[in-house]
């Protein structure tokens, strides 16, 4: 049976559980399994309309399953399925990066803001 790993920010919907085992022949009916005993993951993982959320990457024995068969990826007994979220941020104000521009004979480093 496979094996789900759940992480950290997505636990206070599956119980608390770092891991959860699920039958499934495939990602796909794994992961339908994993909603299916805790529904509160649903909205996390899936779309209104069904699909994998674009932020949600979920791999198979470290193997990315879009680079596999996606949901249709066959599961074999003990394998691994990591749900990792996309994680995104930044800093409140406006961001200072460095510019670089050579001349001829010498360089000179400005900051722009945006």
């Amino acid at each position: 049976m496979p094996q789900i790993q759940i992480p950290s920010p997505l636990r206070q919907y599956s119980g608390k559980q770092a891991s959860i085992h699920v039958p499934g022949k495939t990602v796909g009916e794994a992961l339908a399994g994993l909603v299916a005993q805790h529904p509160d993951l649903k909205r996390h993982l899936y779309t209104e309309d069904g699909k994998l959320r674009t932020f949600v990457n979920v791999y198979v024995n470290d193997e990315d399953m879009r680079y596999l068969e996606k949901e249709a990826t066959v599961l074999k007994d003990g394998d691994t399925i990591s749900i990792v979220p996309s994680i995104a941020g930044g800093c409140p104000g406006p961001r200072a990066v460095a510019a670089v521009s050579i001349s001829q004979s010498s360089f000179a480093v400005n900051r722009l803001k945006f």
